[in-house]
């Protein structure tokens, strides 16, 4: 790879991600916030994100990967996103504002198995050289994290503007990355892209065990990303009643969650050959438990260790299960089916599993929140918390009685 591929290929995923993570974690606050968003509707928009990635491989699959240039495609993409998002910074109305997501969302989820695929298809060697490529997207969501936090926006369409210009730079530039044409003959169709020749790894217990566990996994995490903004919010307003709450820095705070991750990332492979699949899986669970719970009983004064520990559980809840999951598909799976597996797991997670948990997530937030005779809302953030630790406990029992790790003999 050229030096000027590998920087046109870094920027390209540095701005996906500074797109994503512009809006992603902050878009809950600003709906309670400027838009009086119910719990319901706050999860039904995040809802609508699993949608567009349950849709986003057909519409890869059927149609960039056969009759257009991939950067070209991500090109318009990204344009037209970023005039979805101009649409939806005018929107006063919460309903309404799901379904202009919808629409922004359908032409973002495509571009993240895109800007991947761009990448891989300039690459000699993608297992050694992608890794170096795609950090740039975990770096560039901690700057942009930073950026809101500083500037104190987390709650204001901010957001969405800087998501748009981004967005927008984006698609200009990709215009002028390398040319990445259509590789597909015309034989893939609906059932390679669902990956139904993975199916049979549900022939094997443990590996069913851990596909159905990593969609109830996916729960946990919805509840995360769409509550872990407002939560620590509410936990240091209570600590300092009065106060602005863009000086909690809370954006700032959360980033730490990425920076966690990184180096975990970095860690995983000695932690994998030293502990094996099995035992990594169950660190991550466990670490899910304990994040919930520090998030429940931690507080803005002298337990603010407790919110800082579970924003850097972040690392382990995440490397640990899911990154750690894609590996074991991987050698489970074998050459032959090994992509269509890749492609069932993702499915599954990002499109199921988080939209089951995006809906339950809404649900749970209005069920421990009350309206007082003044009209304020107060909300039980321990109750809320309680839901997705007991689910990852209930997936914890699933693995310690039902999971067997055989890759090693395999191996």
């Amino acid at each position: 790879m050229s030096t000027m591929t590998r920087i046109q290929l870094s920027l390209m995923m540095f701005l996906q991600f500074f797109v994503w993570g512009a809006w992603y974690g902050q878009m809950s606050k600003y709906l309670t916030v400027q838009l009086k968003a119910s719990g319901d509707q706050v999860g039904n928009s995040y809802a609508v994100f699993s949608v567009a990635m349950i849709v986003a491989p057909f519409f890869v699959g059927m149609l960039a990967d056969r009759f257009f240039n991939a950067e070209k495609v991500l090109a318009v993409l990204n344009l037209l996103g970023s005039a979805i998002l101009y649409w939806l910074m005018q929107v006063q109305d919460a309903g309404q504002f799901t379904w202009v997501m919808l629409a922004y969302c359908l032409t973002f989820a495509p571009t993240i198995a895109l800007t991947s695929s761009i990448a891989m298809r300039h690459m000699s060697n993608p297992e050694k050289e992608f890794p170096a490529i795609r950090v740039f997207g975990t770096l560039s969501w901690i700057a942009v994290v930073n950026l809101v936090g500083w500037l104190g926006v987390g709650d204001k369409t901010d957001i969405f503007q800087i998501a748009m210009v981004s967005a927008a730079v984006l698609g200009l530039l990709a215009f002028f990355l390398p040319a990445t044409p259509p590789v597909s003959d015309g034989q893939v169709g609906f059932a390679q892209i669902i990956g139904k020749d993975a199916f049979v790894l549900f022939r094997d217990r443990s590996y069913l065990v851990f596909f159905i566990s990593s969609i109830l996994i996916c729960i946990p995490l919805s509840f995360y990303y769409t509550w872990a903004n407002p939560s620590l919010t509410d936990t240091y307003q209570l600590a300092a009643p009065g106060a602005d709450p863009s000086t909690f820095r809370v954006e700032n705070k959360m980033s730490l969650g990425q920076a966690s991750e990184v180096i975990f990332m970095l860690l995983l492979p000695l932690a994998y050959r030293r502990f094996g699949v099995r035992n990594i899986l169950i660190i991550g669970l466990l670490a899910w438990i304990t994040r919930f719970l520090c998030f429940g009983y931690g507080d803005g004064a002298s337990k603010e260790w407790m919110l800082y520990s579970a924003i850097l559980l972040h690392g382990i809840c995440y490397d640990f299960f899911f990154v750690t999951g894609m590996i074991y598909t991987d050698v489970k799976a074998g050459e032959r089916i090994k992509a269509q597996a890749q492609g069932l797991i993702s499915l599954a997670t990002y499109g199921i599993g988080m939209f089951l948990g995006s809906i339950i997530a809404g649900k749970v937030k209005d069920y421990y929140t009350e309206i007082g005779a003044d009209g304020q809302k107060s909300t039980d953030w321990l109750g809320i918390w309680y839901v997705p630790a007991g689910i990852a406990v209930a997936v914890l029992g699933l693995f310690l009685f039902l999971f067997r790790d055989d890759t090693r003999k395999a191996g």
